[in-house]
């Protein structure tokens, strides 16, 4: 098919997209005429500026520490449990909004590691996972005298349960894995994943940055026992916006959070001598919550609960599958699974000039994301993207 094939298939699908008028809630403004990066940074949606105008004169400014008692000290489990019901399947009081996604998988990594019983000294994790998630897994591993596992992974894919099978045993302690694999897309088995682990003795985390928005999450349903994901790729919290965190229930008094910060304490404004951890999944809460930053989630899980992740994914679907057609008619190599689904909601396109190619792309107004050594990674988001913004991004890419 060509270019402009393309162009009137893109139409076509645009037509038929039941998600396709929510497109017009982003800010679209500027020279970007194709955004391929909605899974590193999310657009703003429109009225998330007057939120945060609303919030500052009203919350903050008419209000003032006023809102702390009467909505702000809730604010990170209300949004956490809104978020956990949307978007990853978790039943109220076991999800929470605060912290960086580094800060909140140290917490729950090192609880994990501190509670698991005698001889359990390994903790499990993809040599080809996000580097966040290697680098705080070694710091882990020095502080606490474990040993990493490294499981070998293949970069067009991720990691089997297979090969999770042959990586745990009555060593291990915990299991880090992503859901969605930030390189190439790749979709794990959770549910069957986070059963060979259980088998095993051992506990589970779930990253769930590239998913969360893309695709549906099932915690509860897949027994996972921790999980943390970010808020500022599809769901539109902003760059920098606080990361969320997930502990099953059955942990909760049993974990213990190692950053014993006064807003986890049972009664924060109490001011008393020594660390009483709270109830539930508030103790692992340390700082002071970013309340401000925490505006844009909530106008983010708003727009999710009227499009449904379900929707959602069936055009995260389309969408990728619109991309690697494009992809292979073109030549392009395609560095990711080809099942639907088994991939998330990106697409990495293998090059050996991609960092020029990338470089010059984004002189022409389409922002792909650039992956070393060889990747053009291409982010699709669901809520924001057009088919037609597929088919002119990636005719562009194809004609250099």
């Amino acid at each position: 098919m060509t270019g402009a094939g393309f162009a009137a298939r893109a139409a076509e699908l645009d037509a038929a997209d039941p998600l396709a008028p929510l497109r017009d809630r982003f800010v679209l403004d500027g020279d970007v005429t194709a955004y391929f990066d909605g899974n590193s940074l999310g657009r703003p949606l429109r009225v998330t500026g007057e939120a945060l105008a609303a919030f500052t004169a009203h919350d903050w400014g008419s209000r003032l520490i006023r809102s702390w008692d009467e909505q702000w000290v809730e604010l990170p489990t209300v949004l956490g449990d809104r978020l956990g019901a949307l978007l990853v399947g978790a039943a109220a009081g076991q999800t929470l909004v605060g912290d960086s996604t580094s800060v909140l998988l140290y917490k729950l990594a090192r609880a994990a590691v501190d509670g698991a019983g005698g001889g359990r000294d390994e903790i499990v994790v993809s040599d080809d996972d996000f580097p966040t998630d290697r680098y705080l897994l070694e710091g882990i591993a020095a502080e606490t005298g474990r040993t990493l596992r490294w499981i070998p992974t293949d970069p067009d894919g991720g990691v089997s349960v297979e090969q999770v099978a042959e990586a745990v045993g009555p060593r291990t302690a915990l299991v880090v894995l992503s859901h969605v694999a930030y390189r190439s897309g790749y979709l794990a088995d959770a549910a069957a994943i986070t059963a060979v682990v259980h088998d095993a003795g051992a506990l589970v985390c779930w990253d769930l940055c590239h998913s969360v928005g893309a695709v549906p999450v099932a915690l509860d349903a897949w027994g996972a026992d921790l999980a943390v994901g970010c808020t500022y790729k599809y769901l539109g919290g902003g760059p920098g916006s606080p990361a969320f965190a997930y502990v099953a229930a059955r942990h909760h008094g049993v974990l213990r959070q190692p950053v014993q910060g006064w807003f986890g304490r049972s009664d924060p404004f109490a001011m008393a001598a020594g660390y009483v951890p709270a109830e539930g999944v508030r103790q692992f809460l340390s700082g002071t919550p970013p309340v401000l930053a925490l505006v844009p989630l909530r106008v983010g899980l708003d727009l999710y609960a009227e499009a449904g992740i379900g929707a959602v994914r069936a055009k995260s679907e389309a969408l990728t599958a619109f991309a690697v057609e494009i992809a292979d008619a073109a030549g392009l190599e395609v560095a990711s699974p080809r099942d639907p689904a088994r991939r998330g909601g990106h697409v990495t396109l293998r090059h050996p000039d991609a960092r020029a190619i990338v470089a010059e792309l984004w002189r022409r107004g389409v922002v792909p994301d650039f992956r070393a050594p060889d990747g053009i990674r291409i982010g699709l988001a669901p809520l924001s993207t057009s088919f037609a913004e597929v088919a002119s991004g990636l005719g562009a890419l194809t004609r250099l």
